[in-house]
């Protein structure tokens, strides 16, 4: 799935080997009103945008999945259940989790936030560790590497055929992945001076500062997109990229394929004339 500046296009391998295209409009929440459009505020809406059309793109990749082995697509109860899954295991094992792991140590509270949000980073780490050991996982991340690489052609040449896209890296500073980094890490700086209430009060502060963290990490990582050569902002955004050496790797040229006809969708969707 690639994302352009009026939509996103998501591009499915189907199991006759064809390409099929879903392209999608699609206006930032940030542009529908100008107070969305302010600094800190406008990372929320960010953080919106990016949930939504990621569920929508795994739901049109699944459909198009069932299409091309003529089964049934999957219901809305079995996507309701995945979606309810998901938000337990979240919840459940980057919130409550590392709180309760914590919880009999009796230091500080400032010590005990900051215990709690690097136990969570590394719960993180260590649950897309493992996730990149399942070869279905392994392939997703693949597909990620190949939307990478052909976004970086893009960038530099404005070509983005397969031999174009092959020298590039699998990295890209406005990933997703370094956004999540992000969150994680200033939720640590914020959460340490909220004190260390009781479990129940510690989810329901962490869910009402989650637009105020996500707000600081969106303006963050815009900022080191647009000074590059801050070694300070680097050295923020650093962690993320090397988390990315997991939620990337390097794709087969038939996966590169694919990410092509993505960014062909949004290059369409903009208005803008294809090169590869």
């Amino acid at each position: 799935m690639i994302r352009g500046r009026k939509g996103y296009a998501t591009a499915f391998r189907l199991a006759t080997g064809e390409i099929e295209l879903d392209k999608k409009p699609w206006k930032p929440l940030s542009r529908r009103h100008r107070l969305l459009n302010l600094p800190i505020v406008r990372g929320t809406p960010a953080l919106i945008d990016a949930l939504m059309i990621g569920y929508r793109s795994l739901i049109a990749s699944a459909d198009a999945a069932s299409r091309g082995e003529g089964i049934k697509p999957p219901s809305a109860l079995h996507y309701t259940i995945s979606i309810a899954a998901a938000l337990a295991i979240a919840i459940g094992g980057f919130v409550l989790a590392p709180s309760a792991a914590i919880q009999k140590l009796h230091l500080h509270s400032f010590t005990m936030n900051l215990v709690e949000g690097m136990v969570r980073l590394i719960f993180f780490v260590l649950f897309i560790s493992l996730s990149s050991l399942m070869p279905d996982m392994r392939r997703v991340f693949q597909y990620h590497g190949a939307e990478h690489k052909v976004i970086h052609s893009y960038e530099a040449t404005g070509a983005y055929t397969v031999d174009a896209a092959e020298p590039y890296r699998t990295l890209h500073q406005r990933c997703g992945t370094s956004f999540i980094f992000m969150v994680l890490f200033v939720g640590i700086l914020v959460h340490a001076l909220m004190g260390w209430p009781t479990l129940a009060l510690r989810l329901l502060s962490r869910l009402l500062v989650l637009p105020i963290v996500a707000g600081i990490a969106y303006e963050l990582i815009r900022l080191a997109g647009k000074y590059k050569s801050s070694p300070i902002l680097g050295a923020l955004v650093w962690p993320g990229m090397l988390l990315q050496k997991i939620t990337t790797k390097e794709p087969t040229p038939d996966q590169v394929e694919v990410a092509i006809k993505a960014l062909d969708g949004a290059l369409e969707l903009d208005g803008v004339k294809a090169t590869a």
